[in-house]
């Protein structure tokens, strides 16, 4: 287990010493592992209240602030807090207005948070309990009143809150969180478990083709197993029990939260707030807030959350109302129209012609190039993981397919040829290599301009200009351990054999050998350039993925000629 931890038994009290330092809004009490609101006033407004076992960050010290909640309380990891705990809480924000306890529904949570609201009451601090079972997992399992509480506590914490400051007396704020609580419904699935910091080991165990359906929020399993699958069916998965259980028509409005649980990227939790819109908006259901965010996570478990939640013009009110706790994700306004269509580019280079026989002969060469890079993508991608960033497999199938994608008035000469190839792969790599091919292969139809049938020497001049071109882009020269160490021999093999009058098989056999050898050679390089450079020594005895993908693509450029 790696940890950025000092003692397991003291982590839950550093992370909230930690996380009240950077916001002077909250303080943490002395003697007990609580949250409140610096300046909270609990004789003029009722004392919203939530909390749970640690390890959901940024739930639910984060949620603490004006317009969410006025405490949050905080046990060890996945542990519900003691009475005294909450009793605390109760006393430090309670007042004669009253406070709301929000609970998950978990059965430690209730006695607690239960017990510790009997004995506030005796104390004359009115309290009302709003218990969160949102889990459609268990739909068909359990009761409704016994499903666990989840990700969609968040919204009801905003619900309550923003009730709360609008100075609403207790039963009101209570009846507006049970009110949010019942048109609310989650579903999540991990692709992973957790390690809690005091056992030390994940939580359970799942192959690499497998995730769980309907998990908890404790590092627990789900309600079963299955297949990973595409983005799209994994929320349609999640999005179909919570659409049935909460009984959802066309043009219901909605709120809608993807919740991370802990390991799962922001660009990963985007796209399946981009499916569950599709999905939502293709049944006709109006989903007018959304959120996507790690917002009550379980540690460092990889998966998400879906919540959907019924709203009404007073609910999406409350949504709205403003709160500066540190971890609200505030906004929430959905784009109604994200994509700006561009006018069509004018066009100044006519794609009609019919092929020539010399861009006939490129095409033959370029497609097979492409398809030997489709082919090589798993090898360059592991040897670019070793010394890179691991994108350089990707990258060159994405250049690959625009090349084979390319129509027949392309090749109707080699300057056009070239062109097209070089606007095809800018367009369709990213990082580094777009802009290398794409500048290599610009500055060789700008030599073959006006060169109908090249020669070889054309050829060959085309060549060096292509490779004087990357040099120039990139600051690199040969020994730099970068794809111009396969390059470039290549070019001084080609213009040998030229001098020597050597025949066309011969001259290209010389290239491939020069460039793989070239290539071999910059596993013993210091890396002067690129991602590698980084890296010092650990890049030793790799050989550079970019030189290797030039020797790819040179060796199928021979065999087709």
């Amino acid at each position: 287990m790696k940890k950025l931890i000092n003692d397991p038994r003291h982590v839950v009290r550093e992370m909230l010493e930690g996380a009240v330092a950077r916001t002077p809004g909250q303080v943490l009490l002395s003697d007990e592992n609580v949250v409140a609101r610096r300046d909270f006033d609990g004789s003029r407004f009722v004392a919203p209240i939530s909390g749970g076992g640690a390890g959901h960050e940024p739930a639910h010290a984060g949620y603490v602030g004006a317009g969410m909640l006025a405490a949050a309380v905080a046990g060890d990891v996945f542990t519900s807090p003691s009475v005294d705990a909450v009793l605390a809480a109760l006393r430090a924000v309670g007042g004669g207005a009253g406070a709301v306890l929000i609970v998950k529904n978990y059965t430690g949570d209730r006695l607690n948070f239960g017990l510790a609201a009997e004995m506030a009451r005796a104390e004359g601090i009115p309290v009302e309990i709003v218990t969160v079972a949102d889990d459609v997992a268990l739909r068909d399992t359990v009761p409704r009143d016994r499903r666990r509480g989840i990700a969609g506590t968040v919204l009801v914490h905003k619900v309550a809150g923003a009730a709360a400051a609008a100075g609403k007396h207790v039963a009101d704020v209570a009846a507006l969180a049970r009110r949010a609580v019942e048109g609310l419904g989650s579903m999540g699935v991990a692709l992973g478990s957790c390690t809690v910091p005091a056992v030390g080991h994940p939580g359970f165990d799942l192959g690499d083709d497998e995730i769980e359906y309907g998990l908890g929020i404790h590092g627990e399993p789900g309600v079963r197993r299955g297949r990973i699958d595409t983005c799209d069916v994994l929320v349609a998965g999640m999005l179909e029990p919570i659409v049935a259980d909460l009984h959802l028509a066309r043009g219901q409005r909605v709120a809608l939260l993807v919740n991370g649980l802990g390991a799962t990227p922001p660009m990963e939790l985007d796209i399946v707030l981009r499916s569950a819109l599709g999905w939502l908006r293709g049944r006709g259901i109006d989903v007018v807030r959304a959120w996507s965010g790690s917002q009550l996570t379980a540690l460092d478990m990889p998966g998400c959350s879906l919540s959907v939640m019924k709203v009404d013009d007073e609910l999406l009110a409350l949504l709205d109302a403003p709160s500066d706790a540190p971890s609200w994700p505030r906004g929430g306004a959905v784009n109604t129209d994200p994509i700006r269509h561009m006018p069509p580019k004018a066009v100044t280079d006519s794609p009609g012609g019919a092929p020539s026989p010399a861009g006939l002969r490129i095409r033959d060469a370029a497609f097979a190039a492409a398809k030997a890079l489709v082919a090589a993508e798993d090898e360059l991608t592991e040897l670019d993981g070793k010394a890179g960033d691991g994108d350089l497999g990707a990258s060159m199938r994405r250049g690959s397919e625009a090349v084979l994608a390319l129509g027949d008035g392309t090749w109707r000469s080699p300057e056009h040829a070239l062109r097209a190839m070089a606007d095809a792969m800018r367009r369709a790599i990213g990082g580094s290599s777009g802009p290398f091919y794409a500048t290599a292969l610009t500055r060789a139809a700008r030599e073959l301009a006006g060169k109908d049938e090249p020669s070889a020497r054309d050829w060959h001049a085309a060549f060096v200009a292509a490779i004087q071109a990357i040099g120039e882009l990139g600051g690199a020269k040969p020994g730099d351990r970068t794809m111009l160490d396969a390059l470039h021999p290549a070019a001084q093999a080609l213009g040998r054999e030229l001098e020597a009058g050597r025949p066309l098989s011969l001259m290209l056999a010389a290239m491939v050998e020069a460039a793989s050898e070239g290539a071999e050679a910059t596993a013993a390089m210091e890396a002067r350039a690129g991602r590698a450079s980084y890296l010092g020594d650990r890049a030793a005895g790799i050989p550079d993925g970019g030189a290797v993908a030039v020797t790819v693509w040179l060796g199928a450029v021979a065999s087709s000629f």
